[in-house]
């Protein structure tokens, strides 16, 4: 009888390892029951990693984007999955155990069925306790193995890691391979090995295309005893994402293993979909080289999931070395240049940090430092002079135990600063906050949300929350993508957008006021002719008088037709309108 092999779609990975942001809730509802006609998933990465903090940095509140791309699978019967980092939750820095904890119930409760942990430096005290919470709440535990490929990860140190989560209550095993960097053959023996000793365990595989290996080490996992292979599709496959179903699915098939059918045309659907979705806003932050594979990986390490932000943290520091360069009379380098040698500075240095494992946060913990060691390089400063408090937490054992051994130059360092290197639990540093964060919603008369989710999300994420919360979330981002769109417009030589195009595309949802009758515009009832239009941003109630038409038969009022604000302006004082023709663009609370 074949042997039956699962497909996961990483929609959510898919986007991260792309560029900065996601899909918003309306989109996803879109995409959503087009993935389920595919007919070829078992399970779907639904929320997770940074997802949902980048819903709050574009205004979009991340617990209603969850619930509503969870619930068409829910009915489906596909199971959905997030990610989660284990100590660090859905964040870059530790999280105390109670928000840990409550988080579970939280994406149980909007429909997340199974939970991917892990831990960066596959410390098991940052897992174990995770697994814990999820199966109280009613999750399937899916306890994560970060792969890389170093001489102290070695298929020993994984197959003695995995028998430490399953003792730990682990239901699934997932070997994350977040770079693309394991090697097939030894990927084949660490699921072997597992397999013949927890037939029943589920192993999932998790591989980044971004060096090549991703598809062989796919099949290598499938003879080996894998379960269930994350897949992508297009046009966001390959490059520093996955590979697509459609060519998993017929290796597998020649293979001779039992994969479903792929109905061929709600792919063509859920593509031309996606597209629309980069086309629409988030290609503007989609750097075109994270769709190229690239050897350097190979070497370096680094994960294919943070691609998009190490390309825009690069060009942040580009134009400062080159100035620094200048100054020093050295050469200056292109973005290219500067790419290849921050490859070779992360390959560097991190045996010298201990060997994590190059994935979030510690990829870019190395990456950084990686980073300003060649910006100290160009102002002809030591190496690791400019390494951050997160950094050094590390480097102390403060997020756990490192994999591998401190360089004696970084050891030193930290003696010279004083620093005291911890070896207990890290979670003990980190005390529980929620009654705090319950004492503030109350005084501010924030609701704690469905199944206390928006409390969750002010504790998991307070500063982004408090940002979306004031509107500075989705005002910084208008800015961000206005900037990104004049830059591109620039750079093609095409014209300027226009203030209707800005618009239509950073206020998708917003209707027009429009023209009742034709005639004179009045902003207010002001006849010496100086009044002006509503600035963009206020706020109307519904039945609110916005402005007047001075007509053939007299003074028409203009009202507003739902409780929103003003995001722009069609007609200023005075103006000839025509009726029926837009005014004032509103968007609706």
């Amino acid at each position: 009888m074949k042997r039956e092999i699962q497909f996961s779609l990483v929609y959510r990975d898919m986007w991260q390892s792309s560029g900065k942001y996601v899909p918003r809730k309306d989109q996803l509802a879109k995409i959503a029951p087009v993935i389920i006609d595919m007919g070829c998933f078992d399970r779907v990465e639904t929320n997770g990693g940074a997802s949902e903090q980048v819903n709050l940095l574009y205004g979009e509140n991340p617990n209603t984007a969850v619930r509503t791309f969870c619930k068409p699978f829910n009915e489906a019967g596909i199971k959905t999955h997030m990610l989660d980092r284990g100590l660090n939750a859905l964040r870059m820095n530790p999280v105390p155990a109670d928000v840990r904890r409550l988080m579970y119930k939280v994406k149980h409760a909007q429909g997340t069925n199974i939970t991917r942990i892990f831990c960066g430096l596959n410390d098991p005290r940052n897992i174990i306790p995770s697994i814990k919470w999820a199966k109280e709440a009613g999750m399937t535990a899916q306890a994560t193995m970060c792969i890389t490929y170093s001489k102290v990860h070695t298929v020993e140190y994984y197959i003695n890691l995995a028998e430490q989560l399953i003792a730990g209550g682990a239901e699934e095993i997932c070997l994350k391979d977040m770079a693309g960097i394991g090697r097939p053959a030894m990927l084949g023996k660490i699921v072997k090995a597992i397999k013949e000793q927890h037939p029943d365990i589920v192993i999932q595989y998790h591989g980044h295309t971004g060096p090549g290996f991703s598809v062989a080490s796919m099949l290598e996992v499938a003879k080996s005893g894998a379960d269930v292979l994350d897949v992508a599709m297009e046009p966001l496959s390959w490059g520093m994402v996955h590979p697509d179903v459609i060519t998993i699915q017929a290796m597998l098939k020649d293979a001779g293993f039992l994969v479903k059918d792929i109905n061929m045309k709600a792919y063509m659907e859920a593509r031309s979909l996606t597209q629309s979705f980069i086309d629409d806003f988030l290609g503007y932050f989609i750097d075109p080289r994270n769709s190229k594979m690239t050897s350097l990986l190979v070497g370096c390490g680094l994960p294919g999931g943070m691609m998009g932000s190490l390309m825009a943290d690069l060009k942040g520091m580009h134009a400062a070395i080159n100035t620094n360069l200048k100054k020093r009379g050295e050469k200056e380098l292109n973005e290219d240049e500067l790419l290849v040698e921050l490859f070779q500075e992360v390959q560097r240095i991190w045996p010298m940090l201990g060997t994590p494992c190059l994935v979030t946060p510690f990829s870019q913990y190395v990456k950084n430092a990686a980073l300003m060691n060649l910006y100290s390089r160009s102002m002809g400063e030591k190496p690791f002079s400019r390494m951050d408090p997160a950094m050094w937490g590390m480097i102390l054992g403060k997020a756990g135990k490192l994999p591998g051994t401190l360089a004696p130059e970084i050891v030193e360092l930290a003696q010279e600063k004083g620093f005291e290197f911890y070896t207990d639990d890290p979670q003990k540093l980190y005390p529980d906050v929620l009654p705090q964060f319950i004492k503030e919603m109350e005084e501010l008369g924030w609701d704690r949300g469905q199944d206390d989710e928006e409390l969750f999300e002010f504790a998991m994420h307070e500063k982004q929350y408090r940002e979306f919360k004031s509107g500075a979330a989705k005002e910084h981002f208008n800015q961000e993508l206005s900037q990104k769109m004049e830059q591109r417009a620039t750079v093609s030589g095409q014209p300027l957008p226009s203030a209707a195009d800005k618009r239509a595309l950073l206020y998708p949802k917003a209707e027009p006021i429009q023209a009742p009758v034709k005639g004179r515009l009045l902003w207010e009832l002001d006849y010496e002719d100086r009044s002006v239009e509503a600035p963009n941003g206020t706020h109307y109630k519904k039945g609110d008088i916005v402005c007047y038409i001075e007509g053939l038969n007299g003074i028409e009022e203009v009202r507003a037709f739902a409780d929103g604000r003003v995001v722009g302006v069609d007609k200023k004082q005075g103006a000839l309108v025509e009726k029926g023709e837009a005014i004032v663009w509103i968007e609706k609370d």
